[in-house]
């Protein structure tokens, strides 16, 4: 697979490093590199980036700051000079935490585990035309198969997330990012910093409310241009 990436750091030479690391990597594209994150935001918009090597402390805005601002992101490698944002940043769903200086073998460990996660999305969406794909998780101490099907919609409790379904619902110890990213992205989508909704569940939409059966859910602002243009183009 081959994976396109730019590089967020106001020091050229940790941008020189991170540049030699990839020359090993055939599959790695650099489509840009940047001094801040708000010079990125044009090439984030105009172009597929599968993942983004992103320094914290920068000129004009912070990192973790760039973090919470966009609504969809590729994967986060983050690498910095300073160890004691790495709770704040994992809070952020990061895939990796990288302190500097870098060494190749520690950089490898990022790519591998880039691979990993990029290997089970895409065998997640492989699976979407069948009527049995589905996903094991951890309900009240013992693994539950949940149905892509019957999702309707899932909302965030802080450090547990409950997913609703025609028949049940289920209370599971995890993010809403994390279980966003492990659903198959053609089918369910974020629509709020407490909501995740599978497309094909959506009844109406009403200004920025979604109408699933009976539930009226919010989109959030910064989640809104983003929402109608996938829901209107699945309908």
């Amino acid at each position: 697979m081959n994976l396109n990436c730019i590089i967020i750091d106001d020091e050229p030479l940790a941008i020189r490093v991170i540049e030699n690391h990839l020359k090993e990597f055939q599959n790695i594209s650099i489509v840009g590199k940047f001094n801040t994150p708000v010079e990125a935001l044009t090439t984030l918009e105009q172009n597929k980036i599968d993942v983004i090597f992103l320094d914290i402390n920068m000129p004009k805005m912070n990192g973790l700051v760039f973090l919470r601002s966009v609504s969809i992101k590729p994967y986060i490698i983050i690498t910095t000079a300073y160890r004691e944002y790495a709770a704040d940043s994992f809070e952020l769903n990061v895939l990796d935490y990288l302190v500097k200086p870098i060494p190749f073998a520690r950089f490898l460990k990022s790519i591998n585990k880039l691979n990993q996660q990029l290997y089970l999305k895409q065998n997640a969406e492989k699976s979407l035309n069948e009527p049995d794909s589905f996903i094991f998780l951890k309900v009240d101490k013992k693994l539950v198969k949940i149905k892509y099907q019957d999702i309707l919609y899932i909302e965030s409790l802080k450090d547990y997330i409950k997913i609703y379904t025609n028949d049940n619902n289920f209370i599971v110890h995890k993010s809403l990012t994390s279980i966003t990213e492990e659903l198959p992205s053609k089918k369910f989508i974020r629509i709020h910093r407490s909501y995740t909704i599978a497309l094909d569940k959506v009844d109406s939409i009403e200004g920025n409310l979604i109408g699933i059966g009976k539930k009226r859910i919010t989109i959030g602002r910064k989640y809104i241009n983003t929402t109608k243009k996938i829901i209107l183009n699945q309908t």
